[in-house]
């Protein structure tokens, strides 16, 4: 079977002072998240409190490439099937989202992903990935 990813309309993300430098980051094409100062423990979701050891945290870049941890393609949802997928990032954090622009039958577990950014409601650029 092929089910071929197709865009579908994205609302535009909740954006407030804890999260709007991770979307400024995605309106320029960059994925970023937080590091703990004083463990250096990197982690996702992104807070001002690392929950490791409760130290501060700094913003930092990522590479965006990985390895698709987890994947489901999602047909019943919506009129347009997507994958969603646990996708673990080459810095060891593991992250929830999309998987774009393939075959969505194609997809396996261990299939190495770049990140990309689609366009949402109002102008914001969500990362999801691609096969590499």
């Amino acid at each position: 079977m092929t089910t071929v990813h197709t865009d579908r309309p994205l609302a535009a993300p909740q954006v407030d002072a804890a999260t709007a430098h991770y979307w400024a980051q995605a309106k320029e094409g960059r994925l970023s998240t937080r590091r703990c100062t004083d463990c250096g423990k990197l982690h996702w979701y992104p807070r001002a409190l690392c929950p490791f050891c409760m130290g501060d945290t700094e913003w930092v870049p990522l590479a965006g490439q990985g390895t698709i941890y987890s994947v489901s393609v999602t047909r019943r949802a919506g009129p347009v099937p997507y994958a969603i997928a646990y996708v673990t990032l080459d810095e060891g954090i593991t992250m929830l989202s999309n998987i774009v622009d393939c075959d969505l039958d194609s997809l396996k577990i261990g299939d190495r992903v770049v990140v990309t950014f689609k366009p949402a409601d109002g102008g914001a650029m969500v990362p999801m990935f691609k096969p590499a």
